[in-house]
């Protein structure tokens, strides 16, 4: 097989990868497709579908290539219901460069200059290399270890990680984080263990204030507007508090009559670290333990980070400070991971335009 027939396997799992992995939630078939890019003249499923066949490849002309860019550059291609493609003149500036940037992926994988699956995105999980990064979980209360032998280190089961609030998106984030910065040391603690050198490396704090006193102590050297009312105090599940422009606003958490969680509310906020400026502080917080691993996931799940990072990258630019807050859905009692594409999940942002 020539050099130039070789990548077009990848290129035909990657279109198939757009049109069923890029926004899961919306089932798009090939016959939808090809309704959009023909428009009164729709192309046939039978060619769509040889595009995407790996066995017996067939690369789609430059043109159709641009289409796959353009339609995919935005969410904004499902709107009203109907699969289009916009103009490239009604893009923003941030659509733009993911159409620019989807266009040069997919003729590199038709032309043979790339091999393999996708370019990644840049990544917010992504570090310079040999730069450190500490992530502080909430040393779990007595109360509720007390009755776990586990928990208890005169016990032969010991296990330190029962020990630590917020195990579940620790597990998530620690895993996501070597992977993506494989000449970097990485390592997670408790906030009672923080070594003084610690506090400026990159700082990932898992959890609110409620437990977590590092999280604490950041909140109250930052300017933020989000402020975490904790659960049993001024409202009596929590929330997150905003206050801008002399108003105030509790986004809370959801519960039904029997307690049980049906929403949960989460956090994530990124700054330039108020103890090294070199550095970042990242806290993923949520009211409850699946706001917090909601908050995690968002640009750890292998559905839903690209699309939420690009979303970052074009609500924020360049900006080093942003602040998400959003629902996490509680269903058959597990947090659904947030997309933060969609309007109805992002409860506020800070700040308020990208410059």
């Amino acid at each position: 097989m020539s050099p130039v027939q070789q990548p077009r396997p990848a290129l035909a799992r990657r279109l198939r990868a757009l049109r069923e992995t890029l926004w899961p939630d919306a089932g798009i078939t090939q016959g939808q497709l090809a309704q959009a890019f023909g428009g009164n003249k729709p192309l046939s499923v039978s060619l769509i579908s040889s595009w995407e066949k790996p066995d017996k490849p067939v690369a789609p002309p430059v043109k159709w290539l641009e289409a796959y860019a353009t339609l995919f550059a935005t969410r904004r291609s499902l709107d009203g219901g109907t699969l289009r493609i916009l103009p490239v003149g009604e893009l923003t500036d941030g659509e733009r460069t993911q159409r620019k940037e989807l266009l040069e992926e997919l003729l590199e994988l038709r032309e043979g200059r790339r091999s393999a699956g996708p370019r990644p995105a840049a990544d917010i999980w992504t570090f310079e290399a040999d730069q450190n990064i500490t992530i502080v979980c909430a040393r779990l209360p007595e109360k509720y270890r007390a009755h776990l032998s586990y928990a208890d280190p005169d016990s032969a089961d010991f296990v330190s990680l029962y020990t630590y609030a917020d195990p579940d998106a620790l597990i998530e984030l620690f895993g996501h984080i070597r992977s993506r910065n494989p000449e970097n040391n990485v390592k997670f603690c408790t906030s009672d263990e923080l070594a003084a050198d610690d506090y400026t490396s990159h700082l990932v704090l898992l959890g609110g204030v409620d437990f977590n006193s590092v999280t604490r102590t950041v909140i109250e050297r930052v300017k933020l507007p989000v402020k975490q009312v904790p659960r049993k105090a001024d409202a009596e599940h929590g929330g997150f508090l905003v206050e801008e422009n002399g108003d105030s606003k509790l986004f809370e958490p959801k519960l039904d009559s029997q307690e049980h969680l049906l929403e949960d509310v989460a956090h994530f906020y990124r700054d330039e670290s108020p103890f090294n400026r070199k550095r970042t502080v990242t806290v993923c917080n949520g009211m409850y333990g699946r706001g917090t691993l909601g908050a995690v996931r968002a640009l750890t799940d292998a559905r839903f980070r690209d699309r939420n990072t690009a979303y970052v990258h074009e609500r924020f630019g360049d900006v080093e400070s942003f602040s998400i807050i959003s629902r996490v859905p509680v269903v058959g009692g597990q947090g659904l991971t947030p997309d933060w594409t969609l309007e109805e999940n992002r409860l506020h942002e800070w700040p308020e335009a990208a410059e």
